[in-house]
């Protein structure tokens, strides 16, 4: 039966005419079909004996027909066409239609997903969890700039790269086999309630990303002091592999239950130091002190400032990069149009929750608003704080006219 049905689908098989009336007889079966023709067809082996009686029809639908004009209409209603090769083939066209509906929906499919890149770099997956290399100490991990990411000049902003150093250095610790149920937090860090806090960071950017570009993003840890751990970053081109950015942090242990400052316990040095690497900072410390501002010194202050719940981390307190934006937010419009952040020193006094209200402070130095476009390299003083007074970020920022493409000597703004 199913190979019936299979072969009625793809060969096409001709209708016979319906019978008007059949009679059995002893000698044989005689038929008459529609066109007044009977077949007598014996029981035995005699042969086929057919006899034909033609009796025309007088009328067809009340009009009066020769036989001939009869016949030729009942030949044009029940003939079936000729057997040729052709009629004979199965009807690919259902087939074909198929496959062509089958082929433009997976074309279709395909042009949303399949867009084409410009580099052949971004073709490989790079953006994963990143890897260990040079020897297991130091953390790569690659970013592409997205365009949620840029600003108004088309490039990436100061904080879209401080988050990727955060990102990079909590998947360090990952990789390593390091991370406890805390935010960057070792395993004995997590036994006695101790959470790392960023005490100090410089950052030095020599040009910003722009959209589409991959950032490789190499990072190491270095011990500093008995207390401390320092954590270099290393941005380049993944594609040409020129130095965009570098940075370097110090931080420090804290409980997160009394909030307070603690000493590194023996445990957790034990549990890090084979990770520790002999290297000299990758961004010379700017040993200058940073300014503190008041009311009197500050020549823009930004009010109303609030720490929201979404500018909070893991750690229940205000991420470090947010800090950042709120500095900018007391910087002059007129440096932002025609100047970009060439460098930062930062250093963090307390920490941040949610609903506190906080000032920000700044002053420039070395130029006045009026002639930005002609001074060069701007320096400013930053300070944000509680509506109490209470210091919480001190900051300086150097800033290079945005028609220099490279920031050329990496110090020249501390000289």
């Amino acid at each position: 039966m199913v190979s019936t049905a299979a072969t009625s689908t793809f060969f096409s098989v001709t209708p016979l005419p319906p019978k008007s009336s059949a009679k059995a007889t002893a000698g044989g079966t005689t038929s008459l079909d529609a066109c007044g023709i009977r077949c007598k067809v014996p029981g035995s082996s005699k042969g086929l004996d057919v006899k034909v009686s033609a009796q025309a029809p007088s009328k067809i639908n009340g009009t009066p027909v020769s036989w001939s004009e009869g016949a030729r209409n009942r030949e044009e209603t029940w003939s079936p066409s000729p057997r040729t090769f052709i009629n004979q083939l199965p009807d690919w066209s259902v087939l074909l239609a198929a496959i062509t509906t089958a082929f433009l929906s997976a074309e279709k499919q395909w042009a949303m997903i399949d867009w084409k890149p410009r580099r052949h770099d971004v073709l490989v997956d790079q953006f994963g969890l990143g890897q260990i290399v040079q020897d297991g100490v130091v953390f790569r991990q690659n970013f592409l700039i997205r365009s949620y990411e840029i600003g108004a000049d088309k490039t990436a902003s100061i904080e879209t790269l401080m988050n990727h150093l955060q990102e990079t250095a909590l998947n360090h610790v990952k990789s390593a086999g390091l991370m406890g149920d805390g935010f960057g937090s070792t395993p004995e860090m997590c036994k006695r309630d101790l959470i790392w806090v960023i005490a100090r960071m410089q950052v030095l950017v020599d040009h910003y990303p722009v959209w589409g570009d991959v950032v490789q993003v190499d990072t190491w840890v270095c011990p500093s002091g008995k207390n401390g751990m320092r954590r270099d970053w290393l941005l380049r081109d993944s594609s040409t592999g020129e130095t965009m950015a570098r940075a370097s942090s110090v931080c420090v242990m804290m409980n997160k239950r009394t909030r307070r400052l603690s000493k590194m316990p023996v445990e957790v040095r034990t549990e890090i130091q084979d990770y520790f690497v002999d290297k000299p900072p990758v961004v010379a410390e700017d040993e200058r002190k940073l300014t503190k501002l008041d009311d009197n010194t500050a020549e823009h202050i930004r009010r109303g400032l609030t720490a929201r719940w979404s500018d909070l981390d893991v750690n229940r307190h205000v991420n470090n990069v947010k800090y950042i934006g709120w500095i900018l937010e007391s910087a002059p419009s007129a440096i932002m149009e025609t100047h970009e952040l060439a460098g930062m020193t930062m250093e963090y006094r307390r920490e941040c929750g949610r609903d506190d209200v906080l000032q920000s402070l700044t002053t420039v130095t070395g130029a006045t608003i009026g002639g930005l476009l002609d001074s060069g390299n701007v320096e400013c003083q930053h300070l944000l704080r509680l509506e109490d007074g209470s210091e919480v970020v001190r900051a300086r920022t150097q800033w290079r006219p945005k028609h220099l493409k490279s920031f050329g000597k990496f110090d020249s703004v501390q000289n």
